[in-house]
């Protein structure tokens, strides 16, 4: 009777009995997260106002930002598969960290002057980006091993941590000082990152033949096509991104028919605090991680009614709450992603499987920017639409891709 009593704790306290140390990895690493997705996030709004300012066109805006963003899925699988195959990863990651600054600094004084080489420069940080956004995420199954599902958790915050800051940063700053000069400061963020990465534990990997034959920059899709549990959720939250892409764009073109130009940034703040608030919530609910791609597709397809309702109410204050709701209801969808690939990926192809989910995910958002650059002469009411029409059909297509005789998250699964 008395050997039960004592086996159970141990099996629900993992995250309370981790070491002190792995705590304050986490933190450090969640520092490093933070300030780089800050740029990230901030950068597509800092594009804009910068093309905005220099040029009047909010259309060459959304092109610069698919300079940013569409790289990512062609270099997510081979910067994935370098990170995979080298022993030596943190000069990897620190390279990653200064070529996305310097990026940011460079196309700050370029736009709208030379604007081919601005967008060359935005090219090259779109190039190094997966490192910082998946494939940081790779990393914590070796940084906190005890912690796991919290800190995915935790990761997912940074997301929306991200997503209020890096906005806001960036029209405090264009308001102040210009809109240039938001970028140099994101290029600053991103430096601070990296100082806060170079000191994370990350041990040199021993030397393993094996891994020079798996890591090729094709292992990565050949998990997605394989799995189809990890390709369904891919495909769903890929189809989501390319609505959620043109979000920035939507809120320009809001800001521009309403003559208040704040409202760009308050927008992407507003759904980020929303899913900063939402992501926090995650924290309690155990079914993300019993059946993540029920959630994912839940939440995804639960997006669509509050966005719908933006489109109707263009302009309105009230739409502020709305956007914060469609991030509170799609905060659990980073978190099931991270479970999805967590327990889907081979270890061989970890860090691809992560930068290449991520480089799916930040291109499809990069076409529908660019989609909606072009789309802008119609207003923002079409934009919005299209929007919430984009996650009912990731909603869609996922269900219809998982596999028939799996149910999302059954136990066993993985």
């Amino acid at each position: 009777m008395t050997a039960p009593s004592k086996a159970a704790p141990a099996r629900t306290a993992p995250a309370s009995s981790a070491p002190a140390s792995e705590h304050r990895v986490l933190a450090r690493y969640l520092v490093a997260a933070v300030t780089a997705r800050l740029a990230d996030e901030g950068a597509r709004v800092a594009v804009v106002l910068v093309a905005l300012e220099r040029t009047g066109r909010a259309g060459l805006g959304g092109l610069l930002i698919a300079a940013l963003m569409i790289p990512h899925v062609v270099a997510a699988p081979v910067a994935g598969a370098a990170a995979d195959g080298v022993r030596h990863r943190k000069p990897l990651y620190a390279l990653a960290f200064a070529t996305y600054a310097l990026a940011l600094a460079g196309a700050a004084q370029l736009i709208g002057r030379f604007t081919a080489a601005a967008a060359a420069l935005l090219i090259v940080a779109g190039c190094v980006a997966p490192l910082l956004l998946g494939g940081l995420s790779s990393l914590l199954s070796e940084l906190a091993p005890g912690t796991l599902p919290r800190a995915f958790v935790l990761d997912s915050t940074t997301y929306g941590v991200a997503g209020i800051a890096g906005p806001a940063v960036a029209a405090v700053v264009a308001g102040a000082v210009g809109a240039s000069w938001s970028l140099v400061v994101l290029g600053l963020c991103v430096l601070a990152g990296a100082l806060a990465f170079l000191t994370l534990p990350l041990p040199a990997r021993a030397r393993d033949r094996r891994r020079s034959r798996t890591t090729a920059p094709l292992g990565g899709v050949t998990v997605l096509v394989r799995r189809r549990g990890l390709g369904a959720v891919t495909v769903a939250s890929g189809l989501s991104q390319l609505g959620l892409g043109a979000l920035p764009v939507a809120a320009a073109s809001v800001a521009l028919h309403t003559h208040r130009p704040a409202l760009t940034g308050l927008v992407m703040s507003a759904t980020a605090g929303g899913g900063l608030t939402g992501a926090l919530l995650c924290l309690r609910l155990r079914v993300l991680h019993r059946h993540p791609e029920r959630v994912l597709l839940i939440c995804t397809g639960a997006m669509a009614a509050p966005l719908l309702l933006t489109a109707a109410l263009p302009g309105k204050w009230p739409l502020l709450l709305l956007f914060a709701l469609a991030g509170l209801i799609g905060s659990p969808v980073i978190v099931a992603l991270f479970a999805v690939r967590d327990r889907e990926a081979p270890p061989a192809v970890r860090t691809q499987v992560f930068t290449l989910g991520a480089g799916i995910k930040v291109t499809a958002a990069a076409a529908g920017a660019a989609v909606a650059g072009l789309a802008t002469s119609h207003g923002p009411a079409p934009l919005l639409a299209a929007i919430a029409a984009c996650q009912l059909a990731g909603a869609g297509a996922g269900a219809l891709l998982l596999p028939a005789g799996r149910r999302p998250g059954a136990v066993g699964d993985g």
